[in-house]
């Protein structure tokens, strides 16, 4: 039986062993290839002194090496820290610090900023370095190098399911990124619940533009390990047009992805006459998908299931999923709670709500994450004992929930605020805007007002050619929304500040929130108040 995600490459590897498991650019690997190099790398890991509980951090693109090193590091006995490639010396020094890195796996040519790091971390984490050479002035091993260990497979570190597999830092929006602990346990139920409900087989083929460095793309990797089936990786979505026939040429039959890379999607004027007839599911999380996006989307691919989602890093990227035979009649939902967990509405008390009330979602099941590493703070606060003795993890996100069990993102419950006195979504506003055309992106925040106390003010990218005025789009909500809801201030941008997994930065946008006269106010919200 399988318990330990490294198990999954081992076991898919001795069934299936020839199947290509990886593309990654002109990179391939088949599930021995992939099995046999992750055993060399986890071989030089241990060599380095990793043992079981060892923090790896992993600080790669979506490649190849990012995939061994992942699973190199469970089977040394470590535990996964992924790292995004674009985090800035300072952050990598807290990251390292905070989670008592051991050994980084880093690209050699990023050493202008992993060096600096290092040397500002006192317990300095020994480095795997991919590249051709060492960078200058640096120690530690090369990948390469590595690869060529005489020793076959690494010692067994004898883990049980119970044992941390990775921790993973928060996306960091607003303070310090927190380390989400997440165990082996975690990803074995959620990667079983994932591909029952999508109805993965070893035949499928998933495109991931999704970086690896978060959830919702690590658990491409963990799906099409456990499965058997083959992943196409991207390092990011920058080139859509290429991606478009990357996604053609593969006959990919799955494509996770979040709203703006959707809304790219539907823009591109290739995606219109390109064959994709191969797509069989589109997968949306990260944030709520517009009704607008939504319909254009099931317009151009028919023969493709849609599956809405909902997942936070806390509950292993994966809460809720929407049955795609219930998109017609619940279009705005995100469906119901994952195989072997349960969601519901509760108030501040914890009490549980009457369907149609909105309160704070609650999850109770196997994908709860442990807490937050070395902050028992946090984890009291979000963490609470249930009445049976279990683990309640209180989201922070505002839902409402209908008779059958569907659930429906409100908000986080510090986006809402008041203007006039009345609360104010801002993804109800949001929702609104997209249904014009012309809207690419948009967010919606509250700003200072002297006579609303909080206006509705909505930043807006449009789509190229478009032809959108203030004028237009206040009389387009003014027929979809309350009064107090029409946005006050309009202001168009080129792009929209997002965070690495494509979510937009509405904190950051708030931040900048002004006054007429231009001087900053803070700002105060309203959370999950009856």
């Amino acid at each position: 039986m399988v318990h330990l995600v490294h198990q999954f490459l081992t076991e898919t590897a001795r069934r299936d062993s020839a199947r290509t498991a990886l593309i990654a650019g002109d990179a391939r690997r088949n599930f021995a290839e992939l099995d046999r190099e992750s055993d060399a790398i986890a071989c030089a890991l241990q060599s380095a002194g990793i043992a079981r509980g060892d923090r790896v951090a992993v600080m790669l693109e979506n490649s190849v090496e990012y995939v061994a090193g992942l699973f190199a590091t469970l089977k040394a006995g470590g535990i996964f820290v992924p790292v995004n490639p674009s985090t800035k010396a300072d952050k990598l020094a807290y990251l390292l610090a905070d989670a008592d890195v051991r050994l980084l796996i880093a690209p050699a040519a990023l050493a202008r900023q992993v060096l600096p790091a290092l040397e500002a971390v006192e317990t300095s984490p020994s480095v795997l370095w991919v590249g051709t050479a060492l960078p200058a002035g640096a120690k530690g091993l090369l990948y390469a190098d590595a690869l060529s260990s005489p020793q076959r497979h690494p010692a067994d570190p004898r883990l049980i399911d119970q044992d941390l597999a990775a921790i993973m830092y928060t996306s960091g929006t607003t303070g310090r990124p927190k380390g989400v602990m997440l165990t082996h346990a975690n990803y074995v139920n959620t990667t079983w619940a994932i591909s029952t409900y999508l109805g993965n087989t070893p035949d499928d083929v998933v495109m991931c533009v999704l970086p690896l460095t978060f959830g919702y793309g690590l658990s491409q990797v963990m799906t099409a390990v456990r499965v058997g089936f083959t992943l196409v990786l991207e390092r990011s979505f920058a080139f859509p047009a290429e991606t478009l026939k990357r996604m053609v040429g593969h006959r990919v039959t799955g494509l996770p992805g979040v709203p703006t890379i959707f809304s790219t999607l539907l823009g591109l004027e290739a995606a219109k006459t390109a064959d994709l007839g191969s797509l069989r599911y589109l997968t949306n999380a990260a944030a709520p998908l517009p009704a607008a996006h939504l319909r254009r989307l099931r317009e151009r691919f028919p023969q493709a299931a849609f599956h809405s989602m909902y997942g936070m890093t806390e509950c292993c990227t994966r809460i809720s999923t929407l049955d795609p035979a219930d998109l017609e009649r619940k279009p705005t939902s995100v469906g119901r709670a994952i195989p072997n967990s349960e969601a519901f509405v509760a108030d501040e008390d914890g009490n549980r709500l009457p369907p149609g009330q909105v309160g704070e979602l609650v999850v109770r099941g196997a994908n709860v994450m442990r807490g937050y590493w070395n902050r028992p703070e946090d984890t009291a606060r979000h963490l609470r004992r249930g009445p049976q003795g279990d683990t309640l993890l209180f989201t922070g996100d505002l839902f409402s929930q209908d008779a059958e069990g569907h659930l429906y993102f409100v908000s986080r419950k510090d986006d809402v605020f008041k203007c006039r006195g009345e609360k104010v979504s801002p993804k109800e506003v949001e929702n609104a805007l997209y249904e014009l055309d012309g809207v690419l992106e948009a967010c919606v925040i509250g700003v200072p007002d002297d006579a609303d106390g909080l206006a509705v003010k909505a930043f807006l990218v449009p789509r190229e050619g478009a032809d959108l005025s203030e004028a237009a789009i206040r009389q387009h909500c003014r027929g979809r929304l309350e009064s107090h809801l029409v946005p006050k201030l309009i202001e168009f941008r080129n792009s929209l500040p997002k965070t690495d997994s494509g979510k937009i930065r509405r904190a950051e946008l708030t931040e900048e929130a002004t006054t007429s006269d231009g001087n900053t106010r803070p700002l105060s919200r309203v959370a999950g108040e009856g």
